[in-house]
């Protein structure tokens, strides 16, 4: 056998890691493990290029490709017509029972931000969908209490965890496998025709995606895997997340080349900043505010929200708007000032065009489709408002200067807890962590540790005097060291070190921090 499997194989795993769906990630990681290699290399070499100075444009030997009027992506698969209200979360057994009986039309089951890759989330999240198809997975409370599943479920989308990943677990000929592969390929292999004998079928979300090679691989990924189980072509849908700034220069070009299994673009917003800072936080134009200035409504992620639904029903795709985040308060205030912030948020994705958007807890799916019902009305979708009026330009989407706000010392204490609180709750096999109110998660964790390198970096001046210097940053984290109750103080401590205090801004935390986890958090 060239695949060996390095975790443990509990109750049930081997329903999971049959020989057939281990064969298949073998003949996965055959097909397309150079081409990932490759697609590194290539996510290094750009951002090299950003940090000498080059900026990225739309590509002039794209041209025939947007200027081509004929073509389009295929029609709305069955469950995927009407998408007004999303909920995303952990593909874990409350989350699985909870979100499927929300009241939302489509869950987002996430591999990828909102889940820490243990070896037990991994599998077990795999065994929980395989579970919810066969209408055999219930959930019992602290208290006692027991959910079972409805009748109206949403339709799962599952979000398989970035090409920068692998999954250490499994390894074939002696390396650990692309996480990407397993998470498409286990859920793939054995639930895509539990999902076509439900009237629905195999549905996923495609994170991190810089440009539309990237795209053209996932493509390539999905011919052979359908080739491969003899399901036919374009049977696969998937919703690409816009949440790079190259990306946002190449949406055509991404719909283009996954136009026979598209099922739009989905404005994936935390990650967009996180991408910004990542690429440009070298240079001065590019610093950004307080986490909490940096709106949908600020001019550089206003041009690229606009685009994203001009281009996204130009050729007929669905266009899916950003994340709520905000978690129901028992403070009756906090909970009515924040649950305004969401509904005026959602009324305006609604009123630009959108044609559904996302949440992050149950409480929130009343908000946001009273915010979208008025609009579509008895349609599923406003695909035909087409949004012509929408022209941005390299320098709207690049416009970061234009953002109002400033940097101020509860920012950088805010974003210094918020990193160490995530980082512990990561570590502790949590990805979706309940941090004030919001439910945080790696993305958002990759803004706050990104925003402390960027003002460091640069000596950002503070509102009310003094500036962001080492020795005001190592006080507020040694201060926070000593206040937290955290689980992992030692492990968490040097991931901070090095996601946020290093010369070098790493492009991800998660490749790094992936050592420290065990198989069991």
């Amino acid at each position: 056998m060239r695949y060996k499997i390095v975790g443990e194989l509990l109750a049930r795993y081997d329903e999971v890691l049959t020989p057939g769906a281990l064969e298949f990630l073998v003949a996965l990681d055959d097909r397309f493990a150079a081409r990932r290699v490759a697609v590194l290399d290539t996510r290094r070499a750009r951002r090299a290029r950003f940090a000498a100075g080059q900026l990225p444009d739309f590509r002039p030997d794209c041209n025939i490709i947007r200027n081509d009027p004929t073509w389009r992506v295929a029609p709305p698969a069955p469950g995927l017509e009407d998408r007004r209200v999303e909920i995303t979360g952990p593909p874990d057994r409350k989350m699985t029972v909870n979100a499927l009986n929300s009241g939302a039309k489509v869950w987002l089951a996430d591999f990828e931000d909102a889940t820490a890759p243990t070896w037990e989330n991994i599998i077990g999240g795999q065994l929980n969908l395989m579970d919810a198809l066969d209408r055999e997975i219930d959930f019992t409370d602290e208290r006692g209490k027991r959910y079972t599943l409805g009748e109206d479920l949403a339709t799962i989308v599952v979000r398989p965890r970035g090409w920068h990943l692998v999954e250490k677990w499994i390894v074939v000929d002696g390396r650990p496998i692309a996480a990407s592969l397993v998470d498409f390929g286990l859920y793939f292999y054995h639930c895509a025709f539990r999902q076509l004998d439900n009237n629905s079928g195999p549905y996923f979300y495609l994170p991190k995606i810089e440009d539309h090679r990237e795209a053209r691989l996932w493509n390539d990924v999905f011919v052979f895997a359908q080739e491969y189980l003899g399901i036919p072509q374009g049977t696969i849908r998937a919703t690409t997340l816009i949440e790079t700034i190259t990306a946002a220069f190449e949406m055509e070009e991404i719909l283009y080349e996954l136009r026979e299994h598209s099922a739009g673009l989905n404005a994936g917003r935390w990650d967009y900043i996180f991408s910004i800072i990542k690429n440009f936080g070298q240079w001065s134009d590019f610093v950004l505010p307080d986490r909490a200035e940096v709106t949908m409504t600020v001019p550089f992620m206003r041009a690229y929200t606009e685009l994203l639904v001009r281009t996204c029903h130009k050729r007929g795709a669905h266009a899916i708007g950003g994340m709520a985040a905000f978690i129901p308060s028992r403070d009756p205030a906090v909970n009515e000032a924040a649950v305004a912030k969401v509904r005026a948020d959602k009324q305006r994705e609604a009123g630009d065009g959108f044609d559904g958007s996302w949440v992050a807890h149950p409480g929130l799916v009343e908000v946001a489709r009273a915010a979208f019902d008025p609009v579509l009305g008895n349609r599923p979708h406003q695909l035909g408002r087409l949004r012509e009026d929408v022209e941005v330009t390299a320098t709207d989407l690049l416009a970061v200067d234009k953002t109002p706000g400033q940097v101020t010392a509860e920012g950088l204490r805010a974003n210094i807890r918020v990193s160490l609180l995530y980082f512990d709750a990561w570590l502790s096999g949590t990805g979706a962590a309940a941090l004030s109110n919001l439910m945080e998660d790696a993305a958002t964790a990759e803004i706050a540790r990104c925003q402390v390198w960027q003002w460091l970096h640069h000596h950002t001046p503070l509102a009310g005097g003094g500036t962001v210097t080492a020795e005001t940053v190592r006080a507020e984290l040694d201060a926070a060291l000593s206040s937290l109750e955290l689980r992992h103080p030692v492990e968490v401590a040097d991931i901070f070190e090095r996601a946020a205090l290093d010369e070098y801004l790493p492009p991800f935390f998660t490749t790094d921090a992936y050592r420290y986890l065990a198989p069991s958090a």
